[in-house]
């Protein structure tokens, strides 16, 4: 893996792991290092990070999962990715589609999380408006820390009591059947997970895009060519002027590109 932007230092030795600019596999605390959360400035109480994959011609799946795109450098960034956060946030579509899994304990970030105060694993927090899931799954039977399922005032009660039966923790973020994406983040805040990740899918990182709360864009860019009518990244709504964001690094590996964006 090899850093493209910011350049690589050509005089300073101080610069950390990382920071050479060679080609070589990187650690995973080079990783955490290169990938770490902002420090609190006090200005926002969450942060919240997207992370995806799009090919060359801008598909975000193929045969409607994201892992024929990926690559095993993209996988290590996104294991890595999982570590620093508190919570992970998926889309109920995403949760059947990819077969989601609770996240589990990686023993090369486990002093890390101690120190910075964060539970063995992540959380993953489930948006749903109909909570039509598979409760059998081990999302929800052998998770370390409970599965949260985000959800609307007006989900169906007898749904909450099977997701609450299955050992999820139903939270509420919107006043009708949806999650409001800004709600869904100040519920998350006050339940402590204030460094969040999501992974779509492309609806709901659509939805974050449009309510204006996403921080910061983990782009893989892959370097295949697909045609066909999968998704983009992000779906439904345009927003009404398009949303600026800043590159803050650039990594390449074999071809695959490991894109970091932040809102200005």
């Amino acid at each position: 893996m090899r850093r493209l932007f910011p350049l690589p230092p050509v005089t300073d030795q101080t610069a950390g792991p990382g920071f050479d600019g060679t080609d070589r596999e990187w650690s995973l605390a080079e990783l955490a290092t290169a990938y770490a959360y902002p420090e609190p400035d006090g200005r926002r109480e969450t942060w919240l990070r997207a992370n995806m994959v799009s090919t060359l011609d801008g598909a975000a799946q193929h045969d409607g999962r994201s892992q024929p795109i990926s690559s095993a450098a993209d996988m290590r960034v996104f294991g890595t990715l999982r570590a620093l956060a508190d919570v992970v946030i998926a889309g109920a579509e995403t949760v059947r589609q990819e077969g989601y899994r609770p996240a589990r304990a990686r023993a090369d970030f486990a002093e890390a999380r101690r120190a910075a105060g964060q539970a063995p694993v992540p959380a993953v927090a489930v948006v749903s408006a109909s909570l039509e899931l598979d409760f059998s799954l081990p999302l929800f039977t052998s998770p370390a820390v409970p599965t949260l399922i985000l959800t609307g005032a007006a989900a169906a009660p007898d749904r909450i009591a099977a997701a609450e039966r299955a050992g999820a923790r139903v939270v509420t973020a919107g006043e009708g059947v949806g999650v409001d994406p800004a709600r869904a983040l100040t519920a998350l805040a006050e339940l402590g997970h204030t460094r969040l990740l999501t992974e779509g899918g492309p609806r709901l990182l659509g939805q974050f895009v449009t309510a204006g709360v996403l921080d910061e864009l983990c782009l893989t860019v892959s370097p295949m060519l697909t045609a066909g009518s999968a998704q983009r990244i992000a779906g439904g709504p345009a927003v009404e002027v398009p949303r600026r964001f800043a590159l803050v690094s650039l990594l390449e590996e074999e071809g695959f590109l490991f894109s970091r964006y932040r809102r200005d």
